[in-house]
């Protein structure tokens, strides 16, 4: 019994990998924070899609994104950078701040 590969199978799951990498790409967003301030500030994100943010923490000392209005956060060590992922949210405005530097980082989420 012999086999054959067509084209048309190869090129339709070729196709969807295209998509599936570029729907991740779509939702994935970076986050900096520096001397204790994140940037961008606020974060614009798409309501109801969950997202990845790389948060990277340019500064010396632990920072921790947290949020009440999201039920959770991530800490990054100083210097360090980790991704982490949130949502789906409603669309809305949701604060979050640098568990260790509160009242310097405190800003906001926006999913629109």
């Amino acid at each position: 019994m012999q086999f054959r590969i067509t084209r048309l199978p190869i090129a339709l799951v070729l196709a969807s990998c295209a998509a599936m990498a570029q729907s991740a790409t779509d939702n994935s967003f970076e986050l900096t924070v520096q001397n204790h301030k994140f940037t961008p500030a606020p974060l614009t994100v798409p309501a109801d899609t969950k997202i990845k943010i790389t948060l990277h923490n340019q500064d010396q000392t632990t920072a921790e994104f947290t949020s009440d209005d999201i039920k959770g956060g991530k800490l990054v060590a100083g210097g360090k950078t980790a991704s982490f992922f949130i949502g789906p949210l409603k669309a809305g405005t949701y604060e979050f701040y640098d568990e260790y530097h509160e009242d310097a980082s405190k800003t906001q989420l926006i999913a629109k």
